[in-house]
Order: C-alpha cells, then sequence, then structure tokens
C-alpha cells in the first residue's frame, strides 16, 4: 500500500537543493570534474591538539555508554569560551546545553517554544532549518525579508502591527548564511528592545562567529544589554574547529528557555558521544591560533575567488564573514537554478541558487569557499572560458 507524504513534508522547500545535486551526480557520470562550491562543508582538518584529545577518550572503554548529560567540563569549556571571547558570563550548569550540532537545536527549539499555528518569524533568505523547524513543529511561518539597502538587517518596525504582536519566536542569523552578512552597532539593541515590547523570543545563529575577515570580529547577541532575559544564542564547533562530521554545538543565553529545550531533547536522544565532548573541551580550552589560521586561510580563498570573478566584470561583492559569498545571478538568466545548472554543465563548477533560501533569494546564488585556493583560481578560469558572463550583453 501507497502511504501518503504527511502534509508538513510537503511544506518543506528542498526542490532546489536536490535538483542541483542530482544534476551534480549526472555530471560526474560522464567523467567530468565538478569543482563543487555548493555545500558548505569545510575541508580543513582538525587541529592536532583536538583529535589528539579524542583520540584518547576513544580508547578510554568507560565513555560506551549512554552520556545523559553533557559533561560538566564541556559546559564550563563553553562558558569560559564566551567570558574569553565576548566577556558574556554564563553559568554552565543551567545556562549551557549541548546539542548534537546546532541543526539539530534549531530544529528542536520551536517543538519546545511553540504550540501549532504559533507564529514564527524567519529571515528570508535563511538557512532552511530556520523554516523547517517551525513547519515540523506546526507552527505558522511569516517570512521577514532581507534587502541589500537595508544591510540585509530585518526591518522589523515595518512589519504589521498584527504579526509583531503574534510573534512567538524571531529567528536571526549573524554573520549569515547564505548572505555573508554582518550587523551594525546598535541592531541587537533594537532587538531586544523589540522582544521585550511584543514579548517575542530571539534565537541568534552565531554559527560563524569566529570566521571574519579584514580584522571583523563578530559580536554576540548575547553581550546587549537585557539580551539573557528574551533568548538564546546557538554555537557550534563544525565551522570554528572543523569538527562538521563530530556534530557538537551548544546553545546558551535564558536558563528557562534552555530548560525547555534540554526537556524536548530528553524525549529524543541520549546526549554527545563523551569522547567527542572531550574533543570539544580540547578545542575551546586550548590553543586558539588554529581558529585564527583557518580564518586566514578562507580570507585568501575569499581574495582569489571574487578578485578573479570580478576581474571578469562579475560585481561579487566581498564578504566580511563566513565561508560563502552571496552573488547576484549574471544578466541574461531567467532565474538562479537555470543559471546555477548553466554554470555546472558549461564550466563544471556547482553553486546553490538563492531561491533555494526562500523567496527573496531570486537573484542570487551561494559560492562556498570550501576549496583550495588553486581550485577556486580554476573556478574563474573555467567561468572565463565557458563563456557563460557573456549573455550579460543579450
Amino acid at each position: 500500500m501507497l502511504m501518503r507524504k504527511p502534509q508538513r513534508l510537503q511544506k518543506l522547500a528542498a526542490a532546489v537543493f536536490t535538483t542541483m545535486d542530482e544534476a551534480r551526480k549526472r555530471k560526474l557520470a560522464t567523467g567530468a570534474d565538478v569543482i563543487n562550491l555548493s555545500i558548505g562543508s569545510p575541508d580543513l582538518p582538525p587541529a592536532s591538539h583536538i583529535t589528539e584529545a579524542m583520540a584518547q577518550a576513544i580508547r578510554d572503554p568507560g565513555n560506551y555508554g549512554y552520556p545523559m548529560k553533557d559533561l560538566p567540563a564541556f559546559r564550563e569549556a563553553v562558558a569560559g569560551w564566551y567570558q574569553r571571547r565576548f566577556g558574556v558570563t554564563l553559568n554552565p550548569d543551567s545556562e549551557v546545553l549541548g546539542l548534537t550540532g546546532s541543526q539539530e537545536g534549531l530544529a528542536h527549539i520551536t517543538q519546545a517554544l511553540t504550540d501549532p499555528g504559533d507564529l514564527v518569524l524567519v529571515p528570508d533568505p535563511g538557512y532552511p532549518i530556520y523554516t523547517a523547524g517551525p513547519v515540523l513543529a506546526g507552527a505558522e511561518l511569516h517570512p521577514v525579508p532581507l534587502r541589500a539597502e537595508h544591510g540585509y538587517l530585518p526591518d522589523l518596525e515595518a512589519l504589521p502591527e498584527e504579526i509583531k504582536q503574534r510573534a512567538r519566536l524571531l529567528i536571526l542569523n549573524y554573520p549569515s548564511n547564505p548572505l555573508a552578512a554582518i550587523v551594525r552597532p546598535g541592531f541587537f539593541e533594537q532587538v531586544v528592545a523589540f522582544a521585550r515590547r511584543y514579548g517575542t523570543v530571539i534565537l541568534h545563529d552565531a554559527a560563524y562567529s569566529e570566521l571574519s575577515f579584514d580584522g571583523y570580529r563578530p559580536p554576540s547577541f548575547l553581550e546587549t544589554p537585557g539580551a539573557m532575559e528574551v533568548g538564546l544564542e546557538f554555537n557550534s564547533l563544525s565551522k570554528t574547529y572543523n569538527l562538521a562530521g563530530a556534530r557538537i554545538a551548544y546553545a546558551v543565553g535564558n536558563a528557562r528557555l534552555l530548560g525547555l529545550l534540554a526537556e524536548v531533547k530528553a524525549h529524543l536522544d541520549y546526549g554527545l558521544f563523551r569522547p567527542i565532548q572531550t574533543a570539544a573541551v580540547a578545542a575551546l580550552t586550548g590553543s586558539q591560533q588554529c581558529v585564527a589560521d583557518m580564518a586566514a586561510t578562507y580570507q585568501r580563498r575569499r581574495d582569489v575567488l571574487v578578485d578573479g570573478l570580478n576581474r571578469l566584470g562579475w560585481a561579487v561583492p566581498k564578504p566580511k564573514a563566513t565561508m560563502f559569498c552571496w552573488a547576484p545571478v549574471p544578466r541574461g538568466f531567467e532565474s538562479s537554478l537555470a543559471f546555477a545548472m548553466e554554470l555546472l554543465e558549461r564550466a563544471g563548477v556547482t553553486v546553490v541558487p538563492g531561491s533555494g533560501f526562500g523567496a527573496m533569494g531570486e537573484g542570487h546564488v551561494r559560492i562556498a569557499l570550501v576549496q583550495s585556493e588553486a581550485r577556486l583560481a580554476e573556478a574563474v578560469e573555467r567561468i572565463d572560458r565557458s563563456g557563460i558572463l557573456d549573455k550579460r550583453a543579450a
């Protein structure tokens, strides 16, 4: 008997990503060499002191039972890191919670904080989990447009009063994926004021807080006076320490909100594998030179790619943070998907159509800096040779 696909799954917009991945596989099947600049998966290894700590913990036979709760050392390491990096004081016992990757936490937080029909303000464009989490929880979405003329920051005052009154959650992400946008001074203060006025809970995804360039140092939402009273911040070791496959992250902030998230998680998982927590402790408490070196690597990659594309006449902005570039689709293409498909076919380079991140993403593509400088330079050369940019004159 054929089973009906639940409506909540039908609402999830993954078609663009599936379409591009299938096209990439077809291209590879022809024997073509494809430069994959689509998925934001770090290609750099973790520092040796991190992997050594994990290796030692793996050899301990006592580390193979159900973890149930975070190791106290892990929560203390997170709190210590936040104090050193942002000047934010956290209670390790109540204001830090380990996650199986920040995506897992962002998915489950909506189940912890909303009832079906509650309204969630989500960024558009935005990372897909920001909409998938509320949809799976039965919440109602209200996309908040992020426009270049507003610095890709939400214009909260422009929202209809009825929407502001109903908003249960507001999801933010700076530095942002896919936009690579950063916050301006005073923005988080406006967000806290909004939260207090309307009783809205703020969820800030700070996964790219350490991947920044040109001397820019992204702030934490929790640095803002009053932020601890109204929200949570999600951060991850995936990008900062190249531990994406290890799936370890954390949420920090308001103890009451974290307690509700922990209650949901208690019904769904048994905690983080202890050797991975041990590796995280080594990462957070050890030398941060590996983080500085990683950011410098991505900055060089950014320069190779963006400067090269601009020399070709493709005006791609140079981001201050993240591992992404948000590039306008050249003239002559009817959609971001059409351009991405032709770029794959003619140049053997894969990017993500902006439409996969929401309606406001149309007209752009996301390019990930997840290849070496040499491969990025080759991507620029392929794009030049393909003649794909010549369509602009059509």
